[in-house]
């Protein structure tokens, strides 16, 4: 990665344990792909609701070659679920682009081939 990992906390306290994760879940995203040039993980718990718990909101924005990969993934009452089904949300997208763009790059390679 190009630029460091961003990680924002609103109305929560990150501890190291979270960071942590939070690296380790980058750096598989990294081994899945070297085109990240960014990664901005933001993580928000709202005010809470009288009858539902906590719930925890991660947010992750993921900048290739070209575009910015945005993923918002469903809340969750435990931090580090919110965590998990995040990343595994931005992990699909990142494999979808990567496969879209190998997908470019063949079709482009060539010279085209006229059959007469």
């Amino acid at each position: 990665m190009q630029h460091a990992l961003q990680i924002t906390c609103h109305n929560v306290s990150c501890s190291e344990a979270v960071e942590e994760r939070i690296r380790s879940r980058v750096a598989k995203l990294e081994r899945f792909s070297d085109q990240i040039i960014s990664c901005h993980v933001t993580i928000d718990a709202p005010h809470q609701h009288k009858r539902k718990g906590e719930l925890f909101y991660v947010h992750i924005n993921i900048a290739v070659p070209g575009e910015v990969l945005a993923v918002k993934h469903e809340p969750a009452e435990d931090l580090y679920v919110a965590i998990r089904g995040a990343f595994d949300a931005a992990r699909r997208k990142l494999q979808e682009h990567v496969e879209r763009r190998s997908g470019e790059a063949r079709r482009h390679s060539g010279k085209p081939v006229f059959s007469v």
